[in-house]
């Protein structure tokens, strides 16, 4: 990894503050989520969930910041792989709890979705099983996983229920406005 921090350190920082950012988005989204899960009934399951996924995003965007040592070490004039090195401890502890205690928010979510939702359960199992996916695939530290399954799983459970949210809301606005 030292090489490819060093070959273009713009787009390394560029990249690893673009996963930071996404790691909030994700929060953003499971906040709605419960919020509409709640309205449908659904006590603690999300609640928790809620707790458990704002946590490990929380450490899952520490990640990239540690990573940002690439770019100290190289800003500086010292070694990148041994900052790196240095670093490696730490950056598998806070991997694996983050992505663990997420993974322990997607099931439940999964969980919330499967009692909670008014939708078919062909549907609802497909969603949940893509949660329970993405957030375990966040264990699992190898390219493959981090780049493909981990965002079609979030794309695959997380749009549908995107559209859900958003058609109930307009639902709720044309009931508020009245007929015309």
């Amino acid at each position: 990894m030292a090489e490819a921090a060093a070959a273009d350190v713009t787009r390394w920082g560029l990249s690893h503050l673009a996963a930071a950012v996404a790691a909030a988005a994700i929060t953003v989204a499971f906040i709605g989520i419960r919020s509409y899960l709640r309205e449908r009934g659904d006590g603690w399951l999300s609640a928790v969930g809620l707790a458990l996924v704002v946590v490990g995003n929380t450490l899952y965007a520490v990640l990239p910041g540690m990573e940002f040592s690439a770019l100290a070490a190289h800003e500086t004039g010292t070694d990148i792989a041994a900052a790196q090195d240095a670093l490696q401890p730490w950056f598998i502890s806070v991997l694996v709890s983050g992505s663990v205690v997420f993974a322990a928010g997607t099931t439940l979510f999964a969980a919330a979705i499967v009692r909670s939702a008014p939708r078919g359960r062909t549907e609802a199992l497909l969603i949940a099983a893509a949660l329970v996916v993405f957030g375990f695939s966040r264990v699992i530290p190898i390219g493959v996983v981090q780049f493909y399954v981990q965002p079609a799983a979030a794309l695959l459970a997380l749009l549908p229920l995107a559209a859900e949210i958003s058609a109930g809301g307009r639902q709720r606005a044309s009931v508020v406005a009245g007929p015309e």
